[in-house]
């Protein structure tokens, strides 16, 4: 554990150190941030404006749901996409050779060989609106911590499912756009899950789980959510972590390196 510990220090620093060079980016990310945060508040905004709620969601409730979104976006960004999309161009190029020579796990490697600060300002923001609810709200600090449990599965849930589509490019090379189909599904986080018929609730819980991405975490905010639920997200977390990592060493016995 200490080794890759020690291995993320290095990664990440040398990333950073490497990003920082173009300062300017950082500020283009942040107005893109703030621009697409300014078009989900508008949707939002078109729904409530005239009385209508979505069942057993005011508006600040439904802040809370944007702002874990915005959240989600922020970690997808800082953390996922620099890594995972590269997958494809590893396959592609032939660079996967020289991942799986060295002595470390090939999906660590993948995983977390870089980051990205551009996605920082998502962050950032998602904290802000969730805080402006909260207070609207009152919520405690309980309230807050208890969220962070489901949240955090709801990250390791998006990694799994993010990472087992960018290993199917092993059979499939040219699958750049195949994660944006899955952030494309994703979008349905920004409001909450009540919000849509009853078919798609189905399917964004139980086919595609954008629901305990977003408003698991929300309820369990606002308290009101059952313990089943997070259980339920956890175990969910964990499955999708163990077949991510048994789909990567299937796919492996596919892979025919740049040399064949």
């Amino acid at each position: 554990m200490q080794k890759y510990v020690r291995v993320l220090k290095l990664f990440w620093s040398t990333a950073i150190a490497a990003e920082l060079e173009y300062r300017l980016n950082f500020l283009i990310a942040a107005l893109s941030s703030l621009t697409n945060l300014a078009g989900s508040l508008f949707s939002l905004f078109l729904f409530y404006q005239k009385g209508y709620t979505f069942r057993g969601w005011q508006w600040e409730e439904a802040l809370i749901v944007l702002g874990i979104f915005t959240l989600l976006q922020g970690f997808s960004a800082t953390f996922l996409a620099p890594n995972l999309n590269r997958i494809v161009r590893h396959v592609q190029n032939g660079t996967l050779d020289f991942i799986l020579l060295k002595p470390i796990s090939s999906q660590f490697w993948l995983s977390s060989r870089t980051i990205s600060p551009w996605g920082l300002p998502d962050l950032v923001f998602g904290l802000i609106i969730i805080f402006y609810a909260g207070t609207r709200l009152h919520l405690s600090i309980g309230n807050y911590s208890a969220s962070a449990i489901p949240l955090v599965f709801g990250f390791a849930i998006l990694y799994s499912l993010w990472f087992m589509l960018g290993a199917t490019s092993i059979w499939f090379v040219k699958i750049y756009n195949v994660t944006e189909v899955l952030r494309g599904l994703l979008e349905a986080g920004r409001f909450p899950i009540v919000a849509y018929p009853t078919a798609y609730r189905f399917f964004f819980t139980f086919v595609v789980p954008v629901a305990f991405l977003t408003t698991i975490p929300a309820e369990t905010m606002l308290g009101r959510t059952h313990f089943s639920w997070i259980v339920g997200a956890a175990i969910l977390a964990v499955v999708l972590f163990l077949v991510s990592q048994r789909f990567w060493r299937f796919a492996l016995r596919f892979y025919t390196s740049a040399s064949s």
